[in-house]
């Protein structure tokens, strides 16, 4: 029998983090952010993290993980949100997964793997010359 894990997802400002911490109280969770801009450090504003006061004492994962400057992908995103939802069930509490980047939910509702794959750093900065050097209209 698989374990029960609880996934709210939905538009910026629909309520989606008061609505989960309310339910965690209730049913004994911790919550696992699915969003694409609050995994970043540093980057509060504009990203709809919740403060420490609006947690009140929910435990969140996934928030400030990495730093703008370093590369994240979807399939990292599952595996650390995969370890977390562990992480929460051997604590006998329950998951719940918040957020509104429908890759990073759909990676982990319907078990999508994305290969991590390599990137071509030297293409990518020929590219980012083109961009810098190139006039604009």
């Amino acid at each position: 029998m698989k374990p029960k894990v609880v996934v709210i997802v939905g538009p910026t400002a629909s309520g989606k983090t008061s609505l989960s911490i309310e339910l965690a109280k209730q049913i004994n969770g911790e919550i696992v952010s699915c969003d694409s801009m609050q995994i970043y450090k540093d980057m509060d504003i504009g990203s709809a993290k919740p403060t420490k006061e609006e947690t009140q004492g929910i435990y969140h994962y996934m928030i400030d993980e990495v730093f703008p400057t370093e590369r994240f992908s979807v399939a990292e995103y599952k595996k650390r949100a995969e370890a977390a939802i562990e992480e929460i069930l051997e604590k006998g509490k329950t998951p719940i997964v918040v957020g509104g980047t429908g890759l990073y939910a759909n990676s982990l509702i319907y078990g999508i793997e994305y290969e991590d794959i390599e990137i071509d750093k030297q293409y990518r900065e020929e590219l980012m010359n083109i961009a810098e050097t190139e006039e604009r209209p």
